[in-house]
């Protein structure tokens, strides 16, 4: 099992970009990630919301920590589907994701995540995804 720090580096070497946008793994491992991406104007779509793909984009990195923090180093695992809903408009706050392994198998893991803005109880968005291992 990898500690956050660890799983957070790991996703930063392989995905430098993420770095630059300050993306922080506050929780990995028993099956979970708790991640933040703090809140940057360039996210912001029209209309004053967040945009789709930093919610997907957050999710995908929840459930790729969750997956490393389970399992260790598994750098090529790849997500196989990613099915997003989005509940009601997000603040214009840090997103956080919370991400929980539903089944882990030999060959691949089903996992859910709910996104939620930073102070706020009620999800702005649910995504249930699936990550093949190789």
């Amino acid at each position: 099992m990898l500690s956050a720090e660890e799983v957070e580096q790991i996703i930063y070497s392989g995905l430098p970009a993420v770095a630059g946008l300050g993306l922080k793994v506050e929780q990995a491992g028993e099956r979970r990630s708790r991640l933040r991406q703090p809140f940057n104007e360039n996210m912001i779509r029209p209309g004053g919301t967040l945009s789709g793909p930093t919610m997907m984009g957050l999710a995908d990195a929840a459930m790729y920590a969750a997956i490393l923090g389970a399992l260790g180093r598994l750098e090529m695992a790849v997500t196989q589907n990613l099915n997003i809903n989005f509940l009601r408009r997000p603040a214009q706050r840090d997103l956080l994701a919370e991400c929980r392994i539903i089944r882990l198998g030999r060959r691949s893991v089903v996992l859910e995540v709910t996104l939620f803005s930073d102070g706020d109880e009620e999800p702005v968005a649910h995504v249930t995804g699936i990550y093949a291992l190789p």
